[in-house]
C-alpha cells in the first residue's frame, strides 16, 4: 500500500491486455458491467452493434445483442446474462408472443429511439406494432409508442365491448407510464372501468369520433376528478383520440395527460401525428383481435370436445350426466347457481318436467334432486323453463329484479335472489326439446351474460343434448332388457314341462328298442301316441348309453324331452314328430349303419341332441319367407335365419332350471358339445349342405373311412344331419307317400301366405294351382339333393344300402306319378279327376268331424299327434280313390 499522503503509482497497462484480460474472465467482466454499466453506454453498445437503426429499432431491448454475437463465441453467453439482468427475461423473446403464455413485454428504449428522425421513429414505431398479436401485449406497445411520439407522461387505452344498442368502454390499460410493464397497467375484468358512450371525455370522443384535446382539465366539466384524488396525480393537459378501423368504426380510444416538455400542453402537430399513428394502430387492434377470438374459438373448441369426451364417457346415469354436466356449465360460465329440468317422455300439450337438478357453485358436490312433486310448486324458475320449453326461445336478462314478464306472488327466496339469467332449451339429435338448462347470475360484478356467453353456452348445450338423449336411450334400453328377461322367465316356466308332466314320464315304463323298432330304416311312428315317442326318446339315450356316461340324471331328461316337445309349434309338419323321426334315423344310422365306429359318445350325444331340437320354434314358413317378410327372426340372423334360430332356442332351454342335460360335463366337454349342436342344426339348411357335400363326396370316394381330422368330422356330421332330415324320402312307399302329403300342405300354406301378405305368386311347389306338378318335383328333388347323399352313405359303409334302396323304389314311384300325369292330362280324363276329386275332398271333410268328435273323448292327444292321424286316414281316402283309377288321382289332391 502506499503511504497516507504519498500518491499512489501510475501502472502502465496496455489497453490490449485490458480487452484480453476481460476476454478471458468474462465472469468478471458480466460482474463489472452490471454494476457499473450506464444506461447511456448500454445505449451506445446497442446502436454501434445494430446492422441498422431500421432492424434495430423493430426488435424488443431483449433481442437485440444477438444482431452482434454471431461473430464471438463468447459474446452470446456474457450478454445472454446481461440481458437477463437488465430485462429480467428468462431467455430470448420473439417478437411475437403466443397468446397461451403472459411474458413481460419491455418497452423501447426512448434515448436510442430518439436518435432517430422523425419519419424514420413514426416507421420504426409502426413495425414495433405491426406483427403483434397478444392485444394486451399490443395495447402496452400503442400506449408507450405514444408517449414517445407526444411526450405524454401517462396513456390510457379504452376499447369499445357489447352490442350496437349498448355499447360503452373498457379500460384496457389504464395509465400507463414510462416505467410501467404489461402487467402492472392491464386491468382484470373484474378491475376494469366501464364508460358508456357520450360520458365523460373518452365516451364523447367515441361517441362523436372526434378529437378533444384539453389545455386545463380542471376547467373541462367533463373530466372527471376523482380519479386524481385516489391517486394524488394532477392531470393538466389531456390529448384524447378515437382508433377506427378499416369500415370507420370505433374499436377503441386512445388519452394521453400532461405533456412533459413546453407548456405541458398538446400542439396541433401533436394531434397530427397522434391521428396517424392511431390509423395504423386501428388496423393493429383488428388483427390482434381478429386473432384473439380465434386463440378464443380454439379454447372453445377444445372445452366443449373435452366436454363432449366427459359427457360421453358417463352415459350409465341420468342424475351422473346431468351432474357432470352442470359442473362443467358453472366452470364454464362462471355463475352461482345452475338448474337443468327434464321434460316428460310423453306427448302431452301441457309441458311438465320428470325432474330437475339443483346446484350451487358454493356447494358443487351436493346436487339437489327436485321431484315432479316438488315442480308442481309455481316458482319462477319453473315458469320460465316452461315458457323456454314451450317456445324455444333462449332467454337472457340482466337486470331481472326490473322486469314483469316472470314474477311471482309471494315468492321470496333470500338464499337464491336472481340478478341475472340465462335460460336456453336442450335439443336431442332429432331436434326436439327433452330439457331446459338454467345458468344463475355470473359472478362478474355486472351479473351480465355477454352474447358470447350465449353463443357458447348454446353449444354446449347441443353436447348436453345428445349426452342426456343417449343416456335416456340407454336407461330405456335397460328397462326394455328388464321387461325382456322377465318376459324370457315368464316364457320359460310355461315353455317348460310340468312337474305333474315330468313325474308321470318318470313313472313310466320304458319300452324296448326292439319293441319300438328303433333301429329299423322302415321306422313309422304313426302308430305311437305323442307320450310314446318322447319314452322312445329316453330309450335312444339310454341304449346308447348316453345316460350313464354322462351322468345325465333321470329326471332332467325327462323334463328336458317334454320341455323340447312342448317348444315345437303344431305347424303341419315341421313339428316335434318331424324332429323325433330324424334323431330316430340318425340312431338307426350310428347302430344298425355302422357309423358309431366314426364318431365320439360326446358326438353321438351332441347329434341326437342336435336332431330332436333342429326345428324348434318352427313357424311353417322357410328362410325366404323370414327374408321376404322382414320378420324379426330375419333382422336378427342375416343368415340361415331358421337354423340360427333353432339352435338359440336349444340353448334357452338347455338353461332354464331343471333342463340343462349337459350338467355333469366338464368345461371342455361342454363347449365341445355345443360346438357340434351349433354346427349339427346348422347344418339343416340347405344353402349349407350344397355349398360343403362336394367336399364330403371327394372324401368317400378318395377311400376315407375313419374321419379323424376336425375338418372331416364336421362334414361328415352335417352330411349326417341332412341325411336324417329328408330320411323319409327313403322310408317305404306308404308312409313316403302320407309324409309328402304333409310336406306339399305346409308348403301350400305358405304359397297362400305369400299371395296375400306379398301380393306375389309362390314358386311352383308352393303353389297350390301346380300341385298336379309334384311328382314330377319330387323326382326332382330326389335327384338334386336325396340321391347324391345316400349313394356317399351307401358307399361309406354297406349297413347303410337300406337308404339309397329306399330312394330308389320312391323315385320309380314319384316317377310313374308323374307320367301318369301327363297321361291325365287330356281334357276327358281331368273331367273324371275332377269328379274324384270332389268325392275326395267330401270325404276328407267328414273324416275330419270325425276326427274333431275324437278330439273331445278322454283320450286327447295333441295338435301335431292329431294332424298325423287325421294325414293317415286322408291316405286311406286317397287308397279308395285311386282303386279304380290306379295311380292317377294322386296328383290332384296332393
Amino acid at each position: 500500500m502506499a503511504e497516507k499522503g504519498t500518491t499512489s503509482p501510475v501502472l502502465n497497462i496496455a489497453k490490449d491486455d485490458v480487452v484480453q484480460y476481460l476476454k478471458e474472465n468474462q465472469s468478471f467482466t458480466e460482474e463489472y458491467f452490471i454494476e457499473n454499466a450506464t444506461s447511456e453506454m448500454v445505449d451506445g453498445w446497442i446502436t454501434r452493434h445494430s446492422s441498422s437503426r431500421h432492424s434495430m429499432a423493430a426488435c424488443d431491448v431483449p433481442s437485440w445483442p444477438d444482431h452482434a454475437m454471431h461473430h464471438d463465441s463468447k459474446g452470446p453467453h456474457v450478454f445472454h446474462n446481461i440481458r437477463k439482468s437488465f430485462a429480467g427475461a428468462s431467455g430470448s423473446l420473439k417478437s411475437l408472443l403466443s397468446p397461451n403464455k403472459k411474458k413481460k413485454t419491455l418497452r423501447k428504449n426512448k434515448s436510442v429511439l430518439k436518435q432517430l428522425d422523425e419519419k424514420d421513429l413514426f416507421m420504426e414505431l409502426i413495425r414495433d406494432i405491426a406483427d403483434e398479436l397478444d392485444l394486451n401485449t399490443l395495447s402496452h406497445k400503442i400506449l408507450m409508442n405514444v408517449s414517445i411520439l407526444t411526450n405524454g407522461d401517462r396513456c390510457s387505452l379504452f376499447l369499445v365491448r357489447g352490442s350496437k344498442e349498448n355499447r360503452h368502454l373498457v379500460s384496457r390499460l389504464f395509465d400507463v407510464t414510462e416505467n410501467s410493464t404489461v402487467e402492472d397497467a392491464t386491468h382484470s375484468e373484474e378491475e376494469e372501468i366501464r364508460i358508456p358512450f357520450g360520458s365523460g371525455i373518452a365516451g364523447n370522443v367515441a361517441q362523436s369520433k372526434e378529437t378533444i384535446n384539453i389545455k386545463n382539465a380542471y376547467e373541462d366539466p367533463r373530466f372527471n376528478p376523482e380519479v386524481d384524488k385516489k391517486t394524488g396525480y394532477t392531470t393538466h393537459s389531456i390529448l384524447c383520440m378515437p382508433i377506427c378501423n378499416h369500415d370507420g368504426d370505433v374499436v377503441g380510444v386512445a388519452q394521453v395527460i400532461n405533456k412533459v416538455t413546453g407548456s405541458h400542453e398538446f400542439t396541433n402537430k401533436d394531434e397530427d401525428v397522434f391521428r396517424n399513428y392511431l390509423t395504423f394502430c386501428g388496423i393493429g387492434i383488428m388483427n390482434a383481435q381478429l386473432f384473439e377470438m380465434s386463440v378464443n374459438e380454439y379454447k372453445r373448441n377444445q372445452m366443449l370436445l373435452g366436454l363432449a369426451r366427459g359427457i360421453f364417457e358417463e352415459q350409465t346415469s341420468l342424475d351422473k350426466m346431468v351432474y357432470k354436466i352442470m359442473v362443467e356449465a358453472l366452470r364454464l360460465l362462471r355463475c352461482e347457481r345452475c338448474m337443468v329440468f327434464i321434460l316428460h317422455d310423453d306427448e302431452k300439450l301441457e309441458i311438465s318436467f320428470s325432474k330437475a337438478f339443483d346446484l350451487t357453485a358454493k356447494e358443487r358436490e351436493k346436487v339437489e334432486h327436485l321431484s315432479p312433486q316438488d315442480l308442481k310448486n309455481v316458482t319462477v324458475n319453473t315458469e320460465i323453463a316452461k315458457y323456454v320449453a314451450m317456445t324455444g326461445e333462449t332467454i337472457n336478462m340482466d337486470d331481472f329484479a326490473s322486469q314483469n314478464r316472470f314474477v311471482i306472488d309471494g315468492e321470496t327466496d333470500k338464499d337464491h335472489q336472481i340478478h341475472s339469467i340465462l335460460c336456453q332449451p336442450i335439443y336431442n339429435s332429432e331436434r326436439k326439446i327433452i330439457g331446459v338448462a338454467q345458468m344463475i347470475n355470473r359472478t362478474t360484478d355486472d351479473h351480465l351474460f355477454t352474447d358470447q356467453d350465449e353463443n357458447l353456452f348454446e353449444a354446449f348445450a347441443i353436447f348436453c343434448g345428445l349426452g342426456i338423449h343417449n343416456t335416456q336411450m340407454y336407461e330405456n334400453a335397460l328397462r326394455l332388457m328388464a321387461k325382456q328377461q322377465v318376459a324370457l322367465e315368464v316364457l320359460s316356466y310355461h315353455a317348460t314341462a310340468q312337474k305333474d308332466e315330468v313325474e308321470k314320464l318318470k313313472g313310466k315304463p320304458i319300452a324296448s328298442v326292439a319293441e319300438f323298432k328303433l333301429e329299423s330304416f322302415a321306422f313309422s311312428d304313426f302308430n305311437l301316441t305323442e307320450d310314446e315317442t318322447v319314452q322312445a326318446s329316453i330309450r335312444m339315450f339310454m341304449d346308447l348309453n348316453l345316460v350313464d356316461r354322462f351322468h345325465i340324471p333321470y329326471k332332467v331328461l325327462c323334463r328336458w324331452l317334454l320341455s323340447v316337445r312342448k317348444n315345437y309349434r303344431p305347424v303341419i309338419y315341421h313339428n316335434w314328430r318331424h324332429a323325433f323321426n330324424v334323431a330316430q334315423t340318425m340312431f338307426s344310422l350310428i347302430k344298425a349303419g355302422g357309423m358309431m365306429t366314426m364318431l365320439t359318445q360326446l358326438e353321438v350325444m351332441g347329434l341326437i341332441v342336435a336332431c330332436l331340437c333342429h326345428d324348434l320354434d318352427h313357424r311353417g314358413t322357410n328362410n325366404t319367407f323370414q327374408t321376404k317378410t322382414a320378420s324379426p327372426l330375419a333382422l336378427l340372423y342375416s343368415t340361415s335365419t331358421m337354423e340360427h334360430h333353432h339352435f338359440d332356442h336349444s340353448i334357452m332351454i338347455l338353461n332354464s332350471e331343471g333342463n340343462n342335460i349337459f350338467q355333469a360335463l366338464s368345461p371342455e366337454e361342454y363347449r365341445d358339445v355345443i360346438s357340434v349342436l351349433e354346427g349339427a342344426i346348422l347344418s339343416t339348411d340347405l344353402a349349407i349342405y350344397f355349398k360343403k357335400r362336394n367336399g364330403f363326396f371327394s372324401l368317400v370316394e378318395s377311400g376315407e373311412k375313419t374321419f379323424q381330422k376336425p375338418a372331416d368330422k364336421e362334414l361328415l356330421r352335417g352330411m349326417m344331419m341332412t341325411a336324417c332330415d329328408v330320411s323319409a324320402i327313403a322310408k317305404p312307399w306308404d308312409i313316403q307317400r302320407d309324409v309328402a302329403e304333409l310336406v306339399f300342405s305346409e308348403f301350400f300354406e305358405q304359397g297362400d301366405m305369400e299371395r296375400q301378405q306379398l301380393q306375389e305368386e309362390p314358386i311352383a311347389m308352393m303353389d297350390r294351382k301346380k300341385r298336379d306338378e309334384l311328382p314330377k318335383m319330387q323326382v326332382g328333388f330326389i335327384d338334386a339333393i336325396c340321391m347324391p347323399v345316400y349313394k356317399s352313405f351307401a358307399d361309406l359303409t354297406p349297413g347303410l344300402k337300406p337308404l339309397m334302396d329306399g330312394v330308389v323304389h320312391n323315385r320309380q314311384e314319384w316317377e310313374s306319378l308323374a307320367k301318369e300325369q301327363e297321361r291325365l292330362s287330356t281334357p276327358d280324363l281331368q273331367n273324371n279327376v275332377k269328379k274324384d276329386e270332389k268325392k275326395y275332398l267330401a270325404l276328407k271333410k267328414a273324416n275330419e268331424s270325425k276326427k274333431s268328435t275324437e278330439a273331445q273323448e278322454p283320450q286327447q292327444t295333441t295338435s301335431t299327434d292329431t294332424g298325423r292321424r287325421r294325414k293317415s286316414g286322408s291316405a286311406k281316402v286317397m287308397e279308395r280313390l285311386t282303386s279304380r283309377q290306379g295311380k292317377s288321382s294322386i296328383c290332384s289332391v296332393l
